[in-house]
């Protein structure tokens, strides 16, 4: 039977205190790495935890009257083990006892790492760093070996979290949503881009809230668009007042299907993007120019008017801009209806780009991702890491609560 270690908390702070006077007499303190002030007062912690799991396991299998010598539980040695931390690589000695029932939770049985530094390398990744990389940190920082496959392993833990993050009931009504996508590039095969659709909402209280992330391989047609939006409808939401997106075919008949009273309001700056297209860059500027009456226009009425000056001018030269105009008129014309105050918030999909743009870094670090689910847990974790402080939310709030005011009485019936 091997006696209780001595590590009590004054023996801890003694030990460490003594540590970092011999490495102050050496030329200087190290808190992390291998031999820091941090790796070894982890270990006496987690050491001095495990003992007093198994104090408190004897104490509570112990039976009356039977003592050690007559069979009763004692303590029966220890086993070396070295556990993966946040603070580096510690080695432990892991108490046992003869009736081989301790089950210590400080530090499980088959457990190689500390939640800690799961934790610790699932941030790592959510904040962008690729898998060689957040190896590569740990070695230099931690003095900790370990491989890109430990890594995946462990950021693999938030797979069920995301799934349930995906499927989670949403509000019953959103006064906004917004449906812009992400290219990112997946190894099917062959190396490719594959766009990842991004819903977010608006909600009755101005906050943003991130409704779903889905992978398509094409075909994005209105049968696709209805199925994205019937799950979205079947988690909860029951009313939609305005859809905005960059002209995505076949998600306005969607729409119609789903939510009969959206409306589809087609994202300004797109529709500009695409205009250059077909014209010739000399002309960008009076192109811009004279398209820009159009879409500032007070109300409908003088936004055709201004638009056939745009079509006297320019059809001749740029056509196809006339139809694309044309064609884009039923989805472009919704925010006409609303003051000065709605429209710039509702007529882009600015609201979106800052995240898209997280996006982007998140997935460009990698390169490209050997298949969708990959991609999705990249991107589920840059969603986690958004906002760590609450000022965007506040930002939100402030930015759109003035305009969901002017909104009619379907954001109230909807909550209620």
């Amino acid at each position: 039977m091997g006696p209780r270690k001595n590590t009590g908390g004054s023996d801890v702070v003694a030990s460490v205190a003594e540590l970092a006077t011999e490495q102050a007499r050496a030329g200087g303190m190290q808190l992390l790495g291998e031999g820091g002030l941090l790796q070894q007062l982890t270990r006496h912690l987690l050491q001095e935890a495990l003992e007093a799991e198994m104090d408190e396991h004897l104490a509570s299998t112990a039976e009356p009257g039977r003592s050690v010598r007559k069979g009763g539980n004692a303590r029966n040695g220890y086993r070396m083990k070295t556990v993966m931390t946040e603070a580096g690589p510690v080695t432990l000695e892991v108490p046992r006892d003869r009736a081989g029932t301790f089950e210590p939770k400080v530090v499980p049985r088959h457990a190689r790492r500390t939640e800690g530094l799961d934790n610790l390398v699932v941030s790592l990744t959510a904040k962008g760093l690729t898998s060689g990389e957040i190896v590569a940190h740990l070695a230099e920082v931690y003095g900790m070996t370990t491989s890109k496959e430990t890594v995946s392993t462990i950021t693999d833990r938030v797979l069920e979290g995301m799934a349930e993050w995906r499927t989670r009931p949403l509000d019953a009504v959103y006064p906004v949503l917004f449906v812009d996508a992400v290219n990112i590039k997946v190894r099917d095969g062959q190396v490719a881009n594959r766009p990842v659709y991004v819903v977010l909402g608006v909600t009755a209280d101005g906050y943003r809230d991130i409704l779903g992330l889905r992978t398509s391989s094409g075909g994005e047609g209105a049968k696709y668009w209805q199925s994205v939006l019937t799950e979205i409808k079947n988690r909860g939401v029951k009313d939609c007042l305005i859809l905005i997106c960059d002209g995505l075919a076949g998600l306005p008949d969607a729409v119609a299907q789903v939510w009969p009273q959206t409306v589809v309001q087609t994202c300004i700056v797109h529709l500009l993007r695409n205009s250059f297209r077909y014209t010739s860059k000399r002309d960008w500027a009076a192109v811009a120019r004279d398209l820009k009456p159009v879409y500032t226009a007070p109300n409908e009425q003088a936004a055709l008017d201004r638009f056939a000056e745009f079509a006297a001018a320019w059809e001749a030269t740029y056509p196809a801009v006339v139809r694309l105009w044309e064609r884009a008129w039923p989805e472009m014309v919704p925010f006409l209806a609303f003051d000065a105050e709605i429209r710039k918030i509702i007529c882009t999909t600015n609201a979106i780009e800052s995240l898209n743009a997280r996006y982007r870094r998140a997935a460009g670090a990698c390169g490209h991702f050997p298949n969708d689910q990959a991609a999705l847990k990249r991107l589920y974790l840059a969603t986690l890491a958004l906002d760590p402080t609450g000022r965007s939310r506040q930002r939100w709030s402030n930015r759109w609560m003035a305009a969901l005011i002017a909104f009619d009485g379907r954001l109230s019936a909807g909550r209620a």
